[in-house]
């Protein structure tokens, strides 16, 4: 069966600094796997690369049988979602149109005009539990519950692959816990693949699969959580 995402060969060098070097990887369709390790390691610049938002110096990335580079940038959209470590400035947007932009990759220019929520918007609203702040303003919303938002707008992409940097990051314990959780559920129910940075190897050994440690640029381990994390 093809892998759902693979890297050949990634090497990503800013300046004189190599930040990935031949880096190689496959994710199965359906895993999730984490990707770990100290702060500089190149694993969210990795990330970048895997979901076509930085073209590495070298290597390639496949998404199935197509080359990343090779998509066009609403293709790529359809395909991979991305949930940022944070929000860009919102303005007034409520929380159902901030959710709503996520469908232009799906709906296009002219099918955006029309405005309103379409079913996928609202099942994304509902699957992570904000429909009941569907005319909220975002902004007026706690942490936690931004980062529901967050998720829904990547969930209404309806992309079958999901890429989280960081999503506990200013959250406290308890709703890291229920950030996870939900996105545990959703790849259960959905069949998502999912590539997530974490910083916290106690959430990476209790949510993935799979688990990637990165130190100086290249892969230092691969393997079950309870082969990596000791």
């Amino acid at each position: 069966m093809t892998p759902a995402l693979q890297a050949h060969g990634v090497r990503v060098r800013f300046g004189n600094r190599i930040v990935l070097d031949d880096v190689g990887l496959e994710v199965t369709r359906g895993e999730w796997l984490a990707l770990v390790g100290g702060n500089g390691c190149g694993k969210t610049t990795l990330l970048r690369v895997l979901g076509g938002l930085h073209q590495p110096d070298a290597g390639d990335v496949r998404i199935g049988e197509d080359r990343l580079d090779a998509l066009p940038r609403r293709a790529v959209a359809r395909r991979v979602a991305m949930l940022p470590q944070a929000l860009p400035a919102v303005g007034t947007l409520t929380v159902a149109q901030l959710v709503a932009h996520a469908r232009y990759a799906a709906r296009g220019p002219l099918g955006m005009l029309g405005g309103g929520t379409d079913a996928v918007v609202a099942d994304a609203l509902a699957a992570t539990g904000v429909a009941q702040w569907a005319d909220a303003p975002v902004d007026r919303l706690s942490g936690g519950e931004r980062q529901r938002v967050r998720l829904a707008l990547a969930l209404a992409q309806d992309a079958p692959l999901l890429q989280l940097d960081e999503p506990t990051t200013f959250l406290d314990v308890r709703h890291q816990l229920e950030v996870l959780d939900l996105v545990r559920r959703l790849q259960a129910e959905r069949g998502l693949t999912v590539v997530a940075v974490l910083h916290d190897l106690a959430h990476a050994g209790r949510c993935s699969d799979r688990v990637v440690a990165l130190r100086d640029g290249r892969i230092h381990a691969d393997g079950a959580p309870s082969d990596v994390v000791d």
